[in-house]
This record gives structure tokens, C-alpha cells and sequence, in this order.
């Protein structure tokens, strides 16, 4: 599963430079004691930190630890941090951490009730 996380994180890397922003995809981002999200995309204004998911349709989870970690990171880089989600069959999707929803252990997920709510689509991040 792996592999198919990073070909979307790989996608979603050639969305942004083919749209003029510049980003790095940070590679075994998760397998590293340091905080480093998935990619890192800016365009000399504004820098975004995100950490990718990607999968069936679904409920997604995401650890209490990625998050903390991607909001040490982006406020050290002064950046933005951001999930990106992309659902087998639907475009890529972007939730700023705050509208997270949590889970009863004190992770977080994502729905796709909750992206039809509060997430952005690519361009409108990219513009906004």
C-alpha cells in the first residue's frame, strides 16, 4: 500500500509544479524521527506543508502524532499546514488541520462528509 501512497503524494507533487508553484516531496517523510511532511510547495509568497492520504472511499485516519508534528514543522518553516486527500475516483482535496474532525482516542480522520464541508479542491487552494 505504500507504493500507492507514494504515486499520489507523486501525483499531487506534478499538479503543483504543472500549476507554477514549486514543491519537493519530502520521501519516507514518515520513517524519520523528525518532523517533515509528505510535500512541501511554495511560490515565494506563500509555503504550504502537507501531509498526503489517500485510499478507498472511506474514513481516514490520521495519528494525533503526524499532526502535532506537521504544526512543529510548518512553524518552524512558516508555513501553512494542510492534509491532502485523494479518494480512489475523486480529485485531491485539502482540509486545513483545524477542521479535522477528532476520534474518540485522540486521532484525527477525515470523511468524505467532512471534505464536502470544509475541504478545498486543488485550485482553490493554489488560489486562495
Amino acid at each position: 500500500m505504500k507504493s500507492k501512497g507514494s504515486r499520489t503524494e507523486r501525483e499531487l507533487f506534478h499538479m503543483f509544479w504543472d500549476s507554477g508553484l514549486a514543491a519537493l516531496r519530502c520521501a519516507g517523510s514518515g520513517s524519520t524521527p523528525m518532523p517533515c511532511p509528505d510535500l512541501l510547495v511554495g511560490d515565494g509568497s506563500r509555503v504550504l506543508a502537507i501531509e498526503c492520504k489517500s485510499g478507498k472511499k472511506g474514513r481516514r485516519y490520521i495519528s494525533k502524532e503526524q499532526i502535532k508534528e506537521l504544526k512543529e514543522f510548518a512553524t518552524k518553516f512558516g508555513a501553512e499546514p494542510w492534509v491532502g486527500i485523494r479518494y480512489d475516483n475523486l480529485d485531491w482535496f485539502f482540509l486545513d488541520i483545524e477542521d479535522l474532525e477528532k476520534s474518540k482516542g485522540g486521532n484525527y480522520s477525515v470523511s468524505l462528509g467532512l471534505i464536502n464541508r470544509k475541504g478545498l479542491s486543488f485550485n482553490e487552494l493554489i488560489s486562495k
